[in-house]
């Protein structure tokens, strides 16, 4: 196993060829062949003119106005705008690999958030490849079918009809297929010459608006106008000033086929459908040259181009147009150009290719979700690549799913979700640049850097406005399932190596409210347990770790281990490995706690420092537990039904196993055995805590703890409070701050729904004899236990026979000690603290937990040992047990 330095000294970065030979050599045995222009600009020019430019350009200035429509362009781009800003940060801040927006989201927000939205984009792709493929057979269908425009007067055309139109998506669709079987290199070659194809087109469009003279035009048969007059027409009139001037303002009317009332917001979803394509370059990140370099250059040439080609498109449809053509003929363009056939090639070049980079995308996507292993196996096939890095199983499933969908044959439902699905999309990649930003990561440093926080917030509220303005109720259906899809990866519990952002943001939000958080504001009201365990081996402390979490609520709780040695000794820290089994440990107990481990040369010493410097800020431990000091042989808690082999430690970045949980942990000491302790460094660390002002409780008995019979069981059991000081009998009176923390922490205990509804909480009263006087301290007791809305049951018992072997005390051979009070603890006697145990036990019929009071121990180190043996003897064989001492006001009846 290598060491965590010769790890460092592994990683890839370090071996980064600097030879330009081994460079040379490397670029050429690469699958990557598409370059900015082939790979980035063609595709996004030809999916976001699409359809639009051709046959709703009309339509747009028609209803809008010249004027209206410039702002729609504005406004869509503006949207589209930020999000190329994202995209363009994202994809220049590191190596990009195949998978386009799915491989940017994931690295940045993290396997459930990527892997939720790359399903998503994935069908969005599969589904929009076949809408295209539909609209180009209607397209086919209006100029070769029956009655097609470019067909002679009597001539029947293609064949009409279901069966008929599926024949030829599918025969497109297979066209479509083997391009993207061959690969990269053959879908550079067909977008370029449908990139040629649309251009001519468009500029004849551009040049026809110039020398087509006036003419009428007859309105489509698809026209609901043309039933009650097959021969209405409308004017074209070439380049006027009377003509632009009647397009300037908006005139909303009615959709010819739909019959739907148009407004601003029917019109702008129709336009901005023609704008989402600005991923189509980042699809191809896999096969791309320099991802990096030309996805943030081919989008943005790709929306500059696009944008001026809407606008002068635009002028000239104004000027030359009448808005009753515009209304009611959509396509008009092919009508007026200068030879009609060169629109048609336009609208099927545009349409395939729009549908070939949605389906070559799609494959893309899959591709890269099943490498990262975040769905399950049934995502395996799609991993497999050719030789030249082309992922054909994933190009045939793509394929099949398109094949299935075109049975469908009207799509007009789906077609907004799709069109939601890909703004959904591209708001997570200006999500995932926003929390990159906000997260100030070191690394997070983009060679593109215009952008900000504010562009990227802008982007996404923009397109997340844009799904519910096409349609609320798709948009709230995509992200539900965008919802079930990031629970089930999540619950998955994927193992990513490429990190997530959520931890960068959790540190710098975790860091400000640290520094907000001042100890010197703390007040009594708000005050809770931050708890510091202390464990000399958690095989056998799994108990006792557990039940430390229930009473922490929602407070610092840590793990502190102290390991004796001296750093000089070691050629590498000995705790790097120790550390990542103790976290596999506390994540494999389901518990809320940080770990912190020392090497000192001493236990004693390792324990100061834990104490000082545990925490951070204004989270600091203020209550010390460990287990009690005692001869009994440990009980290993990991060979409880074995379920600790199942736990697998791993190691850094590289995520690899190095073994179970319980090979990383020393095995349990034996009777013969010597300590790690001493008794009397034993009991200097309580003295330690103290002096540190920490509250301080010890653990015994744990080991027999069984939470989970405790929760199944059906009857009622008890949590037992003694809020009285066994070392001093006589100040049973009154209840102290240490009997105030004592019932403070059992409180909390009981507040833990799992062990309220099982569990009543019992405070117990030691009084001579059951007269007047106690049931006055019961009432007076009972007031006090309502006023700090302590629900408990009040039980007295009488401890007379216990009082009764105590000495005789005298007061005047006592000496006075500010920190330690009166009474000397060698008073007490053994009988007495017998006497004390039996009392106890006999109340524990029905306990699961004790919580006594614990005495200080002495000032004098002689009386050390027999501390420890008086608490031995007073705590022999009780059911788990706590002894509690607090130092620090814990409890308020104010509001």
């Amino acid at each position: 196993m290598p060491s965590r330095t010769e790890n460092v000294e592994t990683t890839p970065l370090l071996h980064y060829r600097l030879s330009r030979s081994q460079s040379l050599h490397d670029t050429r045995q690469s699958p990557r062949q598409l370059s900015t222009f082939s790979g980035v600009f063609i595709p996004c020019v030809l999916s976001m003119f699409s359809v639009i430019l051709f046959l709703r350009l009309g339509f747009v200035v028609g209803n809008a106005g010249l004027l209206g429509s410039m702002g729609m362009y504005i406004l869509a781009y503006f949207i589209v705008g930020m999000t190329v800003l994202s995209i363009c940060a994202i994809s220049t801040n590191g190596a990009i690999e195949g998978g386009g927006a799915y491989f940017m989201i994931s690295r940045a927000l993290g396997p459930e958030f990527g892997g939720s939205i790359g399903i998503m984009f994935f069908s969005a792709n599969v589904f929009s490849s076949a809408l295209y493929l539909l609209g180009l057979i209607e397209a086919i269908m209006d100029n070769f079918g029956p009655n097609g425009f470019l067909l002679p007067e009597g001539s029947s055309g293609l064949p009409q009809g279901r069966w008929w139109i599926f024949l030829y998506s599918s025969i497109l669709l297979f066209l479509a297929f083997v391009v993207c079987l061959v690969g990269a290199k053959m879908f550079a070659k067909t977008v370029l010459f449908i990139f040629l194809a649309v251009m001519v087109a468009l500029l004849t469009v551009m040049i026809s608006f110039f020398v087509v003279p006036w003419r009428l035009i007859k309105y489509p048969p698809t026209n609901p106008a043309t039933e009650l007059n097959e021969n209405l027409t409308a004017n074209y009139t070439g380049l006027g000033h009377n003509t632009i001037h009647e397009n300037i303002f908006m005139d909303y009317s009615t959709d010819y086929t739909t019959g739907r009332e148009l407004d601003f917001i029917s019109i702008f979803a129709v336009f901005f459908n023609g704008v989402t394509g600005i991923m189509a370059g980042a699809n191809m990140s896999g096969d791309l040259k320099q991802p990096s370099k030309s996805i943030p250059l081919g989008t943005i040439l790709a929306c500059v181009f696009t944008y001026f080609t809407y606008n002068v498109v635009s002028v000239l449809v104004a000027a030359t147009c009448t808005r009753d053509l515009l209304q009611n003929v959509y396509s008009f363009m092919q009508e007026i150009n200068v030879w009609q056939p060169f629109v048609v090639v336009g609208i099927i070049a545009a349409s395939f290719s729009a549908g070939l980079s949605n389906l070559i995308g799609a494959s893309r996507v899959l591709n890269a979700v099943a490498k990262d292993d975040l769905v399950g196996i049934i995502f395996h096939p799609f991993k497999h690549e050719s030789a030249n890095g082309n992922p054909w199983p994933a190009v045939v499933i793509s394929w099949a799913l398109v094949q299935v969908i075109l049975l469908i044959g009207q799509l007009n439902a789906i077609a907004p979700i799709v069109s939601i699905f890909f703004l959904l999309s591209y708001a997570a990649t200006n999500l995932a640049c926003l929390a990159l930003e906000w997260a100030s990561a070191p690394n997070f440093r983009p060679s593109f850097n215009y952008f900000s926080w504010h562009t990227c917030m802008i982007g996404m509220l923009g397109c997340l406005t844009m799904m519910f303005l096409i349609n609320a109720l798709y948009a709230s259906v995509s992200i539900v399932v965008l919802m079930i899809l990031f629970f089930y990866i999540h619950y998955r519990t994927p193992e990513a190596s490429w990190g997530s952002i959520s931890q960068a943001l959790i540190f710098h939000q975790v860091r400000k409210y640290l520094l907000l958080l001042d100890i010197r504001k703390d007040h009594v009201k708000f005050w809770r347990p931050q708890i510091i365990l202390l464990i000399s081996n958690p095989r056998s402390s799994c108990q006792l770790i557990q039940f430390v979490n229930d009473i922490k609520k929602g407070g610092l709780y840590v793990l502190g281990y102290v390991k004796a040695g001296n750093l000089d000794d070691f050629p590498n820290d000995p705790l790097a490995l120790e550390y990542n089994a103790w976290l596999s440990l506390i994540d494999h107990l389901k518990i809320k706690a940080f770990v912190e481990l020392t090497l000192c040369d001493t236990i004693r010493g390792g324990i100061q420092h834990l104490l000082r410097i545990s925490g951070l800020g204004g989270m600091k431990p203020n209550t010390v537990i460990l287990g009690f000091y005692d001869n009994c042989i440990p009980v290993d808690s990991f060979k409880k039904g074995e379920i600790f082999k199942k736990v697998k430690v791993r190691f850094d970045e590289d995520d690899e196993i190095i073994g179970n949980v319980e090979n990383h942990f020393a095995p349990l000491r034996e009777l013969e055995d010597r300590k790690g302790l001493t008794a009397e460094d034993y009991v200097m660390c309580l003295q330690d805590a103290i002096k540190l002002q920490k509250n301080l409780c010890i653990a015994r008995y744990f080991h027999t703890m069984d939470r989970d019979a405790i929760f199944k069981s059906k009857k009622k059991v008890y949590m037992d409070v003694w809020p009285v000081n066994f070392f001093k009998p006589e100040t049973a009176g009154y209840l102290d701050t240490a009997c105030l923390f004592l019932l403070q922490i059992s409180t909390i205990l009981h507040m833990v729904p799992a062990w309220n509804k099982k569990t009543l909480m019992r405070v117990f009263l030691c009084a001579e004899n059951d007269d007047e006087a106690t049931r006055k301290r019961e009432e007076k007791l009972k007031n006090f236990l309502n006023e700090l809305r302590i629900q408990a049951e009040i039980k007295i018992v009488t401890w007379e026979n216990c009082i009764a072997l105590i000495p005789k005390y005298e007061p005047e051979a006592a000496e006075e000690d500010e920190m330690y009070p009166v009474t000397r603890q060698d008073g007490i006697t053994d009988n007495y603290l017998r006497s004390i145990n039996d009392l106890v036990r006999k109340q524990q019929e029905n306990t699961v937990v004790t919580f006594c009071y614990l005495p200080l121990p002495p000032a004098d180190k002689k009386l050390h040992r027999r501390y420890l043996q008086q608490l031995d003897v007073m705590t022999e064989n009780l059911k788990p047990t706590l002894l509690v001492h607090g130092i620090n006001a814990v409890t308020s009846t104010a509001l």
